[in-house]
């Protein structure tokens, strides 16, 4: 699968049976649908995760195409906090794309993850100190 920012191929990290699409070059991270369900190990938060989004129609950033369906991808707002927090959704439900540090922000934003379960599951998958 090739890295919906920036074209190069992404490589497939798995980590408490949670697979990871992402991108050596840019440091994106595609999740398939399902995998942010998987990462919460809670439907329920991912729903709410999911809530937080919002489709921004006046977004002046050039739409990406969804490495699964290769149609163009609609952008979403994440939150309500400022700045406004951007990512990109598949239109036909096939995952999300996150640029480098985007899912955490995300995580930060939702206050979804008070146990910190997702940053460590990250932070061992790409060999980061937990913080």
């Amino acid at each position: 699968m090739n890295c919906p920012a920036c074209h190069n191929a992404m490589v497939v990290l798995e980590l408490a049976e949670v697979e990871i699409d992402h991108c050596m070059e840019c440091g994106g991270i595609w999740l398939d649908a399902g995998e942010l369900e998987m990462l919460f190990d809670d439907a329920d938060k991912a729903r709410r995760c999911i809530q937080l989004f919002r489709i921004d129609s006046r977004s002046a950033e050039k739409p990406r195409p969804c490495p699964i369906c290769d149609k163009k991808m609609e952008k979403v707002i994440v939150g309500t906090e400022q700045p406004p927090l951007l990512i990109d959704r598949c239109r036909k439900g096939d995952g999300l794309w996150f640029d480098s540090g985007e899912l955490q922000d995300v995580l930060a934003r939702g206050q979804l993850d008070p146990e910190s379960r997702i940053r460590k599951i990250l932070a061992d998958m790409f060999g980061l100190a937990n913080s």
